[in-house]
C-alpha cells in the first residue's frame, strides 16, 4: 500500500468519525491508534 493510499483510507475514516459525530481530539486519538495498529501488524 503506497502512502498516498494511507492518506486517502486516513481522511476517509475522519470523514465518517466526523460525520458520526466525534470531535477532531477523539478522530485524532482513533487515527493515531489505528496507524500504530498497522505498524505492529505489518
Amino acid at each position: 500500500m503506497s502512502p498516498a493510499d494511507i492518506v486517502k483510507k486516513l481522511w476517509n475514516y475522519c470523514n465518517v468519525l466526523r460525520d458520526d459525530g466525534m470531535s477532531y481530539s477523539d478522530y485524532v486519538d482513533r487515527l493515531t491508534y489505528f496507524l500504530n495498529l498497522r505498524e505492529v501488524m505489518a
